[in-house]
Parts: structure tokens; C-alpha cells; sequence
């Protein structure tokens, strides 16, 4: 039996026990199908990122591997995806110059540095940092990314150079060479955006129609960028268009993933590190999204600790063979559990795979137009783009909706890294704000019942001597001064108030700040002839009340439900001579 704690550091080691034929069948036909797609999306991401095509497979190989052993879903696909490669180009087009020696050795202390810091994050067990980042923020990034690289494809498109990590640098780079277009390399481009995109959307249904099952249909469709490949680079070599301005791949080295080693000079680390921490972070909460996305689909689940574990290790094992940093990618990641993908072993047989395609396949690519891997990120990436996100916000969330509506105006006006920032700090802020404020309810008791709720939503009796206020979020250091001052407005008015209860069912926490704010606010109420009491407080926010002094010194008392207070402050339950607020509606 393996022993507990060894299995969830390796969780080869648990499902590994139970692999047997028929899981062997299925991972291995979905490596087939994602080795197809991985060959020209591993290309393609390398040159979005400044990188030699051949960078593209090293990442794709190593890193896998690592992950099938250390990672926790049984489906993700980890490797170069859109949005880190844009990243990765950003952050080394800053301290080295493209097609240098430098730039490749920035890529692989990128990828080192963003090796490490997952790897102390899983270590430290903060997998839960992914949560500061909300989903609408993260969306917005994605998408205005999306834009972003699709933006930076028009230049291999059209055979013009597309300058500056901004979109207005792009397309003003691009307006000011458009008569020098290409018009070999634009009929090619254009053809290859018209089939992909038809194999994408117009493929499947037709092989449906033509007596395909679903599954093998959908596995036929993925063949598409292949074809793509095939099709323009045949058109390259026999028509020689290279010789009429069309860029190509070139020679790629026929060779499996070298040993390289990062640079440790500290100026360049230092340049680096806090690139790579929020490249880092965007990676882990993309792939992590994705992990859990399509376990849920399984009744299954990932570990995010450990994901940070495995990632980093996956990203450390790029640095030393020639990649960039990865993460794991939506696309490939659906199709491995579309093409019905059992266990990690499947991402080993599609590293494997990789490697053959690195030794064999290589010349075969050199004719390949760049235009045609343009065609590929552009259409890979506008699956990401989704700008109802914006419309959602706006109907739900006024804060939510200028969140999301800043984050994506940064990275498209201010380059990626900016953006991640803005979403970073956003997503921070908007909680700030929204537990900086709390919603503090006065209720009464619905009567009948001993339920308590909002007097200005429901049919409720009150007390004139007792004010109870249920407050909608934990205390701490922020929202305290909040609290206080809605008590301290409300009670000098109301000559006939004796009793404040703060209801406290939905308090998970009273840090130190609250704490001798709520000392404070006792004896000042206590000198205007006014008793705090509390209610419903829960036992871990008890059982640290009763380690300090505040119990003993509270001018009220402590009831474990609202209804005891109720009964033991007014002498009575129901009856008497309410004061009743008649707005029913639902909620509370």
C-alpha cells in the first residue's frame, strides 16, 4: 500500500496502481489526436513569444512529462499556451533583443523564475492566492489578450512587421507600412484564416452528415491545422514563394530538447522576477480553471497546492531543455478529455510523441509559411476573446462591470504585463471595498417564527428598547469604523433604545482591530445607558473571544441564538405592542 503522504506528492503513484489496457487504449488515441494539434500550436506559440519554432516542441516535451507525474488532473495538457507566450515576449523584448542569444537565455531564466516561485507557493500550500483574482477580472484580461495576439498576427499575415506590445503601437506600425503588403503572403494567410475557420465551425457537422459518429468527427476536425501545414507548404515549395517575400519557418534543428541552464547574473534576475511572478500567477489560475472545469465533468478533483508543485516543476523542467514558461492550456486540455483521455499517461505518450516529431518530422517544416501559424494563434486565440463578459457585468455589477472594463482598457492600451497588474490590484480592491462597507441589516422577529430578518423586506415585530443588527461579513481592521459609525448615527437619536445586538451569524472571523473597536463601542454605548449584547457567535470566533478580556468586560451578554435574546431582553416572545414594518418581499 502506498503510504498517504508519498501518493500526494506523486499522484503517479496512486492512479498508476489501477492503469490497465483499456486506459491504456484510450490515453493513447487521445495523445495521437493532441500530438496533431500540439505540432503547429507548439510553432506558433514559440514565434508569438520571440522564440526560435523549434522552442515551441522543446517546451512541449520535458514539461509534460513532469506534469503526468506531479500533477493532480487527469486531463490537462500543460505547454506553451497564447496568452503566457504574449507575456513572455513582453517581458524579455525589454531586456534583450529578439533573435539574440540573450533573448533565449531570458526565456529560460523566465521560465526558471517562474519554476521556483510556483514551487515555493506549493510548498507553502497557497494555492488559494487564485482566488484574489476574480473570475470577471481574469476574464476581462483573457479576452483583451486575445485581441491583443490577434492583433500582433496581422504583420506575419500580410508580411509586414508589427512593432510595440500595445495595440495602438501595432496597428500604427501596421497603418504606416500598408503598401508594402505582400500579396503572396496575404493570399496565404487569408486562405488558411477561411479553412480553419471553417474547419472549426463548418468540419464537424459535415462529417456528422456524411455518417461520422460524434467522436471521430470531432477527431477529424482536429486534423485541420495539419492540413493547413500541408497544404501552404507544399504551395511554398512548388510555386517558390520564398523567393517572392513569403516568410518562412525555415530549418529547424533535427534533434530532441538540449540541456540548457538559466543565467543567474542578478541584474537580469532582478529584471525578471516580478514578470515572472504574475506570469506565474496568470498560468496557475488559467490552468488551474481549466483543471477543475473539466474534473468537475468526472466527479473528480484537483489539488491546487499540489498543481503549484507540479507546474513549477514543469516550468523548471523548460528551463533546462530550450522552452519558455508553460502552463495548462484550455484547448488542448478540451481536447484530451473530449478525445478521452483516462489518466496523465496520456500527456507522457503525447510528450513522447512530440519528441519523434522533434527528431523526424523537423525538415519537413521548413517550407512552412509563417502566415499559415498566424492563421492558427489567431484563430486559437478569438475562442478566448469573450466580450459578453462586459454585458453580464454591467446587468449584475456596476464595480464588477468597471473592473473588468479597466482591465481589459490597460492591456490593450498598455501592454500585458500592465494589465495583469490592474487586474491583480482590481480584483484586491474590489474586495476592499465590498468588505469595507458591509451590509449591516436591522431585523426583527418574523412573527410566528423565531427566524429574524430584514424589517425593510419583511412583516416583522421590533422592540423600541432593542435595536438588533446582523452584520453580513466577518470584522476586521477595514469595516469596523464602518460598523461603529452606523451604531453611533443610529442610537442617540432613540430615547427609548436599552439594547443593541449584534447578530453575528454570518461573522467568520474578529480580528484584533475589531476587537478593541467593539471594546470602544461598548463603553461609549454604555454611557449613554445602552447594553451590547451579541448573538450567534460561532465557536472559532468564541473560543478566541474567550482567550482575552472583552467577555468578561462586555456591559451585555453572549446568547447562542437571537430568539434567546429576543425572549430574555423583552420578557416575552410574541404579543405585546410591536412596532411593525409591513414590507414584505422575498429575500434577506
Amino acid at each position: 500500500m502506498t503510504p498517504a503522504p508519498l501518493a500526494r506528492w506523486l499522484p503517479i503513484l496512486d492512479w498508476g496502481r489501477r492503469y490497465d489496457r483499456a486506459t491504456l487504449g484510450s490515453d493513447l488515441l487521445a495523445a495521437v489526436i493532441v500530438t496533431i494539434m500540439l505540432i503547429p500550436q507548439s510553432l506558433a506559440y514559440a514565434l508569438l513569444a520571440g522564440l526560435p519554432p523549434e522552442a515551441g516542441l522543446y517546451a512541449s516535451i520535458l514539461p509534460i512529462l513532469l506534469y503526468a507525474l506531479l500533477g493532480t488532473s487527469r486531463v490537462l495538457a500543460v505547454g506553451p499556451v497564447a496568452v503566457v507566450s504574449l507575456m513572455t515576449a513582453a517581458t524579455i523584448g525589454q531586456v534583450a533583443e529578439a533573435g539574440t542569444a540573450g533573448y533565449a537565455i531570458a526565456a529560460l531564466t523566465l521560465a526558471f523564475l517562474s519554476g521556483v516561485i510556483l514551487l515555493l507557493m506549493g510548498a507553502l500550500r497557497l494555492g488559494f492566492l487564485a482566488n484574489f483574482l476574480s473570475h470577471p477580472v481574469v476574464a476581462g484580461f483573457i479576452s483583451a489578450s486575445g485581441l491583443l495576439i490577434a492583433a500582433s498576427q496581422i504583420g506575419p499575415l500580410t508580411g509586414l512587421k508589427a512593432e510595440g506590445h500595445t495595440l495602438a503601437e501595432q496597428l500604427y506600425s501596421l497603418a504606416a507600412q500598408v503598401a508594402q503588403i505582400n500579396l503572396p503572403t496575404l493570399a496565404i494567410g487569408a486562405a488558411s484564416l477561411g479553412f480553419l475557420f471553417w474547419v472549426r465551425w463548418g468540419l464537424k457537422p459535415l462529417l456528422g452528415r456524411a455518417g461520422l459518429g460524434p467522436r471521430m468527427a470531432d477527431s477529424l476536425a482536429k486534423t485541420g491545422p495539419v492540413l493547413a501545414i500541408l497544404a501552404t507548404s507544399l504551395a511554398v515549395w512548388s510555386l517558390d514563394l520564398a523567393a517572392q517575400g513569403v516568410a518562412v519557418v525555415g530549418q529547424v534543428p533535427q534533434s530532441l530538447p538540449p540541456f540548457t541552464l538559466p543565467s543567474f547574473d542578478l541584474r537580469l534576475l532582478q529584471d525578471l522576477l516580478l514578470p515572472a511572478a504574475l506570469i506565474s500567477l496568470i498560468g496557475f489560475v488559467e490552468s488551474v480553471s481549466v483543471g477543475q472545469t473539466l474534473a468537475a465533468k468526472r466527479r473528480q478533483r484537483i489539488d491546487p497546492d499540489q498543481e503549484l508543485v507540479a507546474l513549477g516543476a514543469a516550468n523548471l523542467g523548460a528551463s533546462v531543455t530550450g522552452g519558455f514558461p508553460v502552463t495548462g492550456g484550455f484547448a488542448r486540455s478540451v481536447v484530451n478529455f473530449d478525445a478521452g483521455a483516462a489518466t496523465p499517461a496520456a500527456g507522457a505518450f503525447t510528450a513522447l510523441g512530440l519528441a519523434l516529431a522533434a527528431l523526424y518530422l523537423t525538415p519537413f517544416i521548413a517550407f512552412l509559411p509563417k502566415a499559415t501559424l498566424a492563421a492558427t494563434i489567431v484563430v486559437a486565440v478569438l475562442s478566448l476573446v469573450d466580450l459578453s463578459i462586459l454585458k453580464r457585468a454591467f446587468a449584475y455589477s456596476r464595480a464588477d462591470f468597471a473592473a473588468v472594463a479597466a482591465t481589459m482598457a490597460v492591456t490593450l492600451l498598455a501592454g500585458v504585463e500592465a494589465g495583469v497588474s490592474a487586474g491583480v490590484l482590481l480584483s484586491l480592491l474590489l474586495h476592499l471595498l465590498r468588505t469595507a462597507r458591509p451590509h449591516v441589516a436591522e431585523v426583527g422577529l418574523v412573527p410566528g417564527t423565531e427566524h429574524f430578518r430584514n424589517i425593510h423586506r419583511f412583516t416583522v415585530e421590533t422592540d423600541p428598547a432593542i435595536l438588533t443588527l446582523r452584520v453580513d461579513e466577518s470584522l476586521y481592521f477595514a469595516n469596523t469604523r464602518h460598523l461603529e459609525d452606523l451604531i453611533l448615527a443610529r442610537v442617540p437619536g432613540d430615547s427609548a433604545l436599552r439594547h443593541v445586538i449584534l447578530m453575528c451569524s454570518a461573522v467568520n472571523e474578529i480580528d484584533l482591530s475589531a476587537l478593541e473597536t467593539l471594546d470602544s463601542l461598548d463603553h461609549r454605548l454604555r454611557d449613554m445607558g445602552v447594553t451590547l449584547h451579541l448573538s450567534e457567535v460561532k465557536g472559532p470566533v468564541m473560543d478566541r473571544l474567550r482567550r482575552t478580556d472583552f467577555l468578561a468586560h462586555l456591559s451585555g451578554q453572549v446568547f447562542v441564538s437571537q430568539f434567546e435574546g429576543w425572549c430574555k431582553l423583552t420578557g416575552r416572545c410574541t404579543g405585546g405592542d410591536p412596532r411593525r414594518h409591513l414590507r414584505p418581499t422575498t429575500g434577506s
